[in-house]
């Protein structure tokens, strides 16, 4: 019996000190964690970065100082921590090789949210699809087509190609063409497009306007008919802007010719021969 106690007694000796440190850097550890995430937030914030890659930083952070306070708690213990990173270190490998295509989505999804080429409700084009942006994630992003279809594009493909974002400056051109008959008189023309974009109040003065003959055409003289509007102000102006060239070229006898072909045909007599 004295014998037991007297190896209880070496025993705890011996390892109830490492314990004690195991669960002091265990607690102080997650103190510490608590701590510099909390910094690590603060400072992401101040940036003004998207509240998404905000909470999955921190989350990131935390989990990796974790990590290596787990590991050194386990180091005070004596346990043989290196053979541990080693496995911990393949199978991230192993993971990172798996998720090869999400970690791409990833890395294109904090480069989204850093730079900011496009924001929520924006009108842009991505991967070849137009739409108006609803959110962006980490992984992927939600558009909503004109139409109203839902998209989910993944970010790769969002920052792998070309972006256009026809909101970001806030104003746009609109490019009309318009043809009369080679007849009508093309100065006439030309002033009546021009009070038609004078008398829009949503087309802007600055920059102006222009109407210019653009080409000679097969059966039309085309003009190039160009306002420029606010982005919100496009769908309004194209759809207007067309219905009163033609009323006002109706009303005022010029026509807007369609292609024509004339078409002759040729008979050729062939006497009989008995």
């Amino acid at each position: 019996m004295e014998g037991l106690y007297d190896k209880l007694i070496e025993w705890s000796a011996l390892y109830g000190t490492m314990i004690i440190g195991a669960v002091a850097i265990l607690i102080l550890g997650r103190i510490v964690v608590a701590i510099l995430t909390g910094i690590v937030e603060r400072l992401i914030k101040k940036s003004k970065v998207e509240e998404t890659l905000v909470t999955f930083v921190v989350r990131l952070v935390k989990i990796a100082l974790l990590t290596f306070v787990f590991i050194a708690a386990l180091n005070t213990l004596g346990v043989e921590t290196a053979s541990l990173i080693a496995v911990i270190g393949a199978a991230g490998l192993a993971v990172g090789f798996a998720l090869q295509g999400s970690l791409s989505n990833f890395a294109s999804g904090v480069l989204l949210v850093i730079f900011r080429p496009i924001k929520v409700n924006d009108l842009v084009e991505l991967g070849g699809h137009l739409g108006i942006v609803r959110e962006i994630h980490i992984f992927n992003t939600i558009l909503v087509s004109l139409d109203n279809i839902r998209l989910i594009i993944p970010n790769s493909k969002v920052t792998g190609d070309t972006i256009k974002n026809y909101t970001a400056e806030g104003i746009r051109r609109i490019d009309l063409v318009f043809g009369i008959h080679y007849a009508d008189d093309i100065l006439k023309a030309k002033k009546i497009f021009e009070e038609i974009l004078t008398g829009n109040n949503l087309v802007l003065k600055d920059p102006e306007p222009t109407v210019n003959v653009m080409e000679l055409g097969d059966s039309s003289v085309n003009f190039a008919v160009r306002p420029w509007v606010n982005v919100n102000d496009y769908w309004d102006v194209y759809f207007g802007v067309t219905e009163q060239v033609k009323l006002k070229l109706d009303a005022n006898n010029i026509t807007i010719p369609f292609p024509q072909r004339d078409i002759h045909l040729f008979h050729e007599n062939k006497e009989k021969i008995d």
